[in-house]
């Protein structure tokens, strides 16, 4: 018989690390744009957005170990780091260990960044806006009930907030570009 506690840690940690990582991404958004005031200075964002990245990779960790670990599904610790061979629905595991590996590799290059160069990890860095989507498209394809109720309002509540979050930065940048021409 299955340990149950396991499908409830796998699947509540990966609904908390998709909201933590959707404040992530909206929290990388604003802080080019400069947002911030006297009370809620812009280096608090910078610290909010790398320690909620921080506590999305604890989630993320323990979504991860509890898949492992349980019995239940045929997932092993390779089909958790490399893409599409788990013999368990290979595509929607393929897709999240790729937006997996995307974020560890966010990860260790922000803490390199002081050793890179920063228009390389600028680069880098904007792979977030593909590992962010995928950690979604998994949640939504290979989640028990992703497809009803409120997992799949909080997924379009997330999509549409970073859809906002983008939408909103593409304005600002094309205002200051419109500014500057006139």
């Amino acid at each position: 018989m299955p340990d149950v506690s396991l499908w409830h840690a796998a699947r509540a940690s990966g609904f908390v690390a998709t909201l933590l990582l959707t404040a992530t991404v909206l929290l990388g958004i604003l802080g080019p744009m400069r947002v911030g005031t006297p009370s809620w200075p812009r280096f608090t964002l910078a610290g909010l957005h790398r320690n909620i990245s921080l506590i999305a990779l604890g989630l993320l960790g323990v979504h991860v170990v509890s898949v492992a670990v349980d019995s239940y599904v045929p997932i092993t610790w390779t089909d958790l780091f490399v893409p599409f061979i788990s013999a368990y629905h290979p595509v929607w595991m393929g897709i999240g260990t790729v937006s997996f590996d995307i974020f560890l590799a966010l990860l260790v290059t922000s803490m390199l960044r002081p050793r890179i160069n920063p228009r390389m990890w600028r680069v880098l860095h904007w792979s977030a806006y593909l590992c962010w989507p995928l950690a979604l498209v998994h949640g939504l394809g290979i989640g028990t009930d992703a497809l009803s109720g409120w997992p799949l309002g909080l997924s379009v509540v997330c999509a549409l907030a970073v859809l906002a979050g983008v939408g909103w930065r593409i304005a600002a940048a094309r205002k200051k570009i419109l500014a500057r021409l006139s």
